[in-house]
């Protein structure tokens, strides 16, 4: 399986679990598995001369920056054509999705072979907004939005809430559905005698609904954070010089 983010600020996440799981030191020798190599990694986050908030190259084992904005889908369907074991699973920001590559990307699962090639499970964030505004899919109903990705040839499952303790077994459950149904739609093209006329399938995909800086600060300087497009990239700016901010950091990274 390989992950692909498309998110632009993305980044923190990955560089995270790569660091956890040791890769980022053996390709990083200074930035050790300890308190002193945990503070160059938090320092050169998003800092002159340090690493991106996006996916980068930089980071181990990318091969796709999420700033590009648009071609995470596209990225990704091509990643698994002639490569019958391959599963893709891309996370697809609400902004970049109003991006034109990556509104005809979803029709790129009509030329996916379910014999020959491998599989992709798009899962849609909608947390509400881009950069400085709202998102169009995060402000359409439900049955609306549900509507579009069954015309594009899509079985959506919609995963929402704010309670991490109730979205994260929702969305674990929803994987393995999805899993599931990926595993049934090649079986049955895979067991089929040779000459059968394959009917496309239509492939499952998640469309996950949480707040926009989901976790992070509620409330900075009287104003609303988590669920604006405040959160975007930086919802503290200054807790080197504002120990009200410095205290939020804490209170956020305990």
């Amino acid at each position: 399986m390989i992950y692909v983010s498309g998110p632009g600020h993305g980044g923190p996440a990955l560089v995270a679990q790569v660091y956890l799981e040791g890769t980022y030191t053996e390709i990083y020798p200074k930035v050790t598995q300890d308190i002193e190599g945990m503070g160059k990694l938090f320092k050169q986050f998003s800092f002159p001369g340090g690493i991106p908030s996006h996916v980068a190259p930089e980071t181990p084992g990318s091969m796709h920056e999420g700033g590009e904005l648009g071609y995470s889908l596209s990225h990704s369907f091509g990643a698994v054509l002639d490569k019958p074991d391959l599963m893709v699973t891309c996370v697809i920001g609400d902004g970049e999705a109003e991006t034109g590559p990556l509104a005809t990307s979803w029709h790129s699962n009509k030329f996916l072979n379910p014999r020959t090639d491998g599989a992709v499970l798009p899962i849609l964030h909608l947390n509400g907004y881009k950069i400085a505004n709202p998102c169009v899919l995060a402000r359409i109903p439900d049955e609306e939005l549900k509507s579009l990705f069954v015309g594009y040839g899509y079985e959506p499952i919609i995963v929402e809430g704010a309670d991490p303790a109730i979205v994260h077994p929702a969305f674990a459950k929803a994987l393995d559905t999805c899993a599931d149904k990926i595993a049934e739609i090649q079986r049955k093209a895979r067991s089929a005698p040779e000459g059968t006329k394959l009917e496309r399938p239509i492939w499952p995909m998640i469309i996950l609904r949480t707040p926009k800086g989901w976790t992070g600060p509620k409330i900075v300087d009287g104003l609303q954070i988590e669920g604006t497009y405040r959160a975007h990239q930086v919802p503290l700016s200054s807790p080197a010089t504002n120990k009200n901010h410095l205290k939020l950091l804490e209170e956020w990274l305990r």
